[in-house]
């Protein structure tokens, strides 16, 4: 089994089970090292890419740059407002990262897992494989695997590092024989159950011009609870930190002592305090760049704290992901010294630029150089790189008769005109999707209440369309996406009935009672009646009896939703959160086991508020 292949003027050796399972050299590896104590290492670093090759749109493609006052209240100045607008798209970040390795003639680029899985269409349709080849075109040298690298079973993510086909399958290997990645995929703290034996390699070593640094890689320890039992049966996954701690004295026989530790688990930032043109002070949401020695802190309840907080004071930097935030704050370690930890948020919106001060003399990273770290839009006005457009173009062709492919079928046009309460017969449908999306449950919990909101709804189902040649009232999957065509992923998280009464009245009050009403479309088995100035007491009920205020509710919504989007701010008091598949996965595995579809008079929301 072949872990890393040959690349640049860098070496790597790549070990699982604490075994020796492939060396790898390039030529200018053996060179000296550059005359002087120290040499500059740059590292560029991501996260939660999620196969997102062509630029996320909607909230996928947005991220905070700033706030301003309107009409005396502090809103979010967001990448909408660039020319051209938004973030993402892997031509784009292929491009940054070249651009940002220009000067830096030592340089590494790594991810803290999610690379797969939770993809769009383009990626997802062909098993991962375009994704996988376009990090290989854009250099990554080492990834951690993530919780979504499971998606499809281990033994698929082994064959994402291996490369091979798919046998029967006419989606894999689709254009050409898959070759796998040219980076070693990490997974130190997932073994076979009851063995020493990892599944991946446990670390990887760079040799950059014998200046050696050591990169373990893993999972948050909890990837079984959230991950399909079939995917992970009979792997034992091991804690985080006891799992990179055992690595130290390991990489340091080796004589490796600058250790960097990816870690798909992470934290949220905590809203700021902004101070307006008027000096007053604001609550805002932190920007893309939040940076801890700016005043940004991370949530007390981040799961990444007492990792970073357990980690031996060996290891010299955090990579993290999972919660698709962006960050960069230090944690101390264990003997009290700061110790970076970062994350790029999600889909390829941002990498974090960190430059490192290696000491030939301590042959380690100088800790304090690590706290230089910036996080980096990836705007879309610098040139696509040609390699990636060249995936793009050849894995778009071939998906055309999937676009085409019929994956249900309807009676009636199913619209999203409302009732007097703003209710859709396609909000019903899609919101009923979303509850019963399998990819949402977790710990055995399913969601019993989904939030839709209507403007993520952008075309109506008509009975008539025929785009394919298809009969009438046959849905194609171009036409399901198009009804939901931002690539949003689906959130379940626990919600009280408290909250759920704030966000229904939140629909008519605050900017949405400025801007217009905005009905949140909802599941079945969820009803209540409304007023002009939110639900009237009592009448919240799910499957006939009253929502309890005090007590707690598994409930499902896009992410957009989910951060407080469309002013719904009661979402982000939402607790256990975790993220599943694509809105638009979810809705065409859904709507075949509704067809023949026959839309009703929407009946859950009562009321004209």
């Amino acid at each position: 089994m072949s872990f890393a292949r040959p690349r640049r003027l860098i070496g790597v050796i790549a070990v699982g089970a604490c075994a020796l399972a492939g060396v790898a050299a390039t030529s200018g590896t053996s060179e000296a090292a550059p005359n002087g104590p120290t040499m500059n290492i740059q590292l560029l670093s991501f996260n939660d890419f999620h196969g997102n090759l062509e630029p996320p749109s909607g909230s996928s493609g947005r991220l905070v740059t700033g706030h301003q006052l309107v009409n005396g209240k502090a809103v979010d100045v967001t990448t909408d407002s660039l020319v051209p607008p938004g973030v993402g798209g892997v031509e784009y970040l292929s491009t940054h990262l070249a651009q940002a390795r220009e000067g830096h003639p030592y340089s590494l680029t790594v991810a803290a897992g999610d690379l797969i899985g939770a993809s769009p269409l383009l990626s997802a349709a062909f098993h991962d494989e375009p994704t996988i080849e376009a990090m290989n075109a854009l250099k990554l040298d080492v990834s951690a695997v993530g919780n979504h690298e499971f998606d499809e079973g281990y033994k698929e993510l082994q064959r994402m590092e291996n490369g091979g086909c798919i046998p029967g399958d006419p989606t894999s290997c689709a254009l050409h024989t898959f070759q796998g990645a040219d980076f070693p995929y990490l997974a130190a703290n997932v073994k076979y159950a009851g063995t020493d034996q990892t599944i991946l390699p446990a670390y990887t070593v760079k040799n950059i011009k014998g200046a050696k640094i050591g990169f373990i890689g893993m999972t948050l320890k909890d990837t079984p609870t959230i991950v399909t039992a079939a995917g992970v049966a009979g792997l034992q996954f091991t804690d985080e930190v006891k799992t990179a701690n055992a690595l130290v004295p390991v990489l340091r026989k080796q004589g490796v002592n600058a250790i960097v530790v990816l870690v798909h688990q992470g934290g949220t930032p905590g809203q700021q305090t902004w101070f307006g043109p008027d000096n007053k002070p604001y609550t805002v949401n932190p920007s893309y760049d939040a940076a801890c020695a700016d005043g940004a802190q991370l949530d007390p309840t981040s799961p990444i704290i007492p990792i970073a907080k357990g980690l031996d004071p060996a290891i010299d930097m955090i990579v993290s992901g999972h919660t698709h935030q962006p960050y960069v704050c230090d944690i101390k370690d264990p003997a009290g010294q700061d110790r970076m930890v970062t994350s790029a948020s999600s889909f390829g919106r941002l990498f974090t630029d960190t430059e490192l001060t290696y000491d030939r003399r301590t042959q380690d990273i100088t800790r304090t150089s690590v706290m230089s770290a910036k996080n980096m839009l990836v705007t879309r006005n610098v040139p696509k790189d040609p390699a990636q457009t060249s995936i793009i173009t050849q894995y778009k062709k071939a998906i055309a008769p999937i676009a085409g492919q019929v994956i249900g079928h309807i009676n009636a046009d199913v619209t999203r005109a409302g009732n007097p309460a703003g209710e859709s017969a396609l909000g019903d449908l899609v919101a009923d999707a979303q509850v019963n999306d399998p990819s949402l449950v977790t710990n055995n919990q399913k969601p019993v209440i989904a939030f839709m909101n209507p403007g993520g709804l952008r075309a109506d189902l008509t009975y008539a369309a025929s785009s394919w040649g298809e009969a009438p009232g046959d849905v194609t999957y171009e036409e399901a996406f198009t009804v939901q065509p931002f690539n949003n992923y689906l959130v379940s998280m626990d919600l009280k009935g408290s909250d759920i009464y704030a966000l229904l009245t939140q629909q008519v009050t605050g900017n949405n009672a400025a801007t217009g009403k905005k009905t949140l479309q909802v599941s079945a088995g969820f009803t209540y009646s409304m007023t002009s100035t939110g639900p009237v007491d009592g009448s919240v009920k799910l499957g006939g009896v009253a929502i309890d205020k005090n007590a707690t509710y598994r409930i499902a919504a896009n992410n957009f939703l989910s951060d407080g989007g469309d002013n719904f701010a009661a979402f982000k008091n939402g607790t256990n959160k975790y993220f599943g598949g694509l809105d638009i996965v979810g809705f065409v595995k859904y709507l075949p086991t509704v067809s023949p579809y026959d839309p009703v008079a929407p009946t859950r929301i009562a009321g004209n508020n």
